[in-house]
């Protein structure tokens, strides 16, 4: 009997060390990304995104910036991460997929043609910290892996901030411009970090300033995250941001 009740106690505690060994696992992308399960079923964005509204927004209580214009995937095969060099990045990059790709303002449920494919513009607030596409392209019913997604929005500044930088982490390789202009290029197979990388001094100009980027992901998630960081490393937050 004395056997048997020991025996149970034993199996009893390796149940709850193992439970607590699945528990433990710190998130992936640093910070806790709003309880989404890659088990979904539900072809829906409702449960990562709700629709922009004509109010601009401001960021949240850390800095992230919620609001995108996100275009529906672009198919670009790619079966490895490990592919995302430098080069083989700026080489996709620069690649011409719809007209005025580097300048255009898109407004929501606008429409381009990439290589036969009809492929809308979406006008969203992000519920979490991040921008899920994966969750977006797969509410969407559309491509989740092999794809690029290409993102617009626009910070409104009340006065000029001078040296502030753009963090960036984005699943799995990503570039970002501010107002034109390269400011961070994140290569290689990587996952979701945020402030990952981070831009040299920049400037915030006083009115509109248009932030445009494009991730790029082979098998696996896709997400990224976008802050400004002043010259002490705290979040910018005295902005609002726009889609128009």
């Amino acid at each position: 009997m004395n056997m048997k009740r020991t025996a149970c106690l034993l199996s009893l505690g390796f149940v709850l060390l193992a439970g607590v060994g699945l528990h433990a696992q710190p998130p992936l992308s640093g910070r806790p990304a709003g309880g989404s399960s890659q088990r979904d079923t539900l072809r829906s964005i409702a449960q990562y995104f709700v629709p922009a509204t004509k109010t601009a927004k401001a960021p949240d209580a850390d800095g992230f910036i919620q609001r995108w214009l996100l275009l529906e995937p672009i198919v670009k095969q790619n079966r490895s991460n490990t592919v995302f060099t430098d080069s083989y990045l700026r080489k996709v990059f620069d690649t011409l997929y719809f007209p005025n790709q580097f300048t255009v303002l898109p407004k929501h449920g606008e429409k381009v043609n990439v290589s036969g494919r009809e492929l809308t513009w979406h006008a969203l607030d992000s519920k979490n910290f991040n921008v899920k596409l994966f969750r977006f392209a797969y509410g969407l019913n559309k491509p989740e892996y092999g794809v690029i997604f290409w993102a617009v929005t626009v910070v409104n500044c009340p006065q000029e901030i001078k040296n502030v930088r753009m963090a960036v982490g984005s699943n799995a390789a990503s570039m970002w411009w501010l107002n034109g202009k390269e400011t961070v290029l994140l290569s290689g197979d990587r996952r979701m970090v945020m402030d990952d990388c981070v831009s040299a001094r920049l400037t915030l100009n006083k009115g509109r300033n248009i932030i445009r980027g494009v991730v790029i992901n082979g098998p696996g998630m896709s997400d990224f995250c976008v802050r400004f960081l002043d010259e002490e490393g705290m979040p910018v937050k005295n902005i609002s941001i726009s889609c128009e």
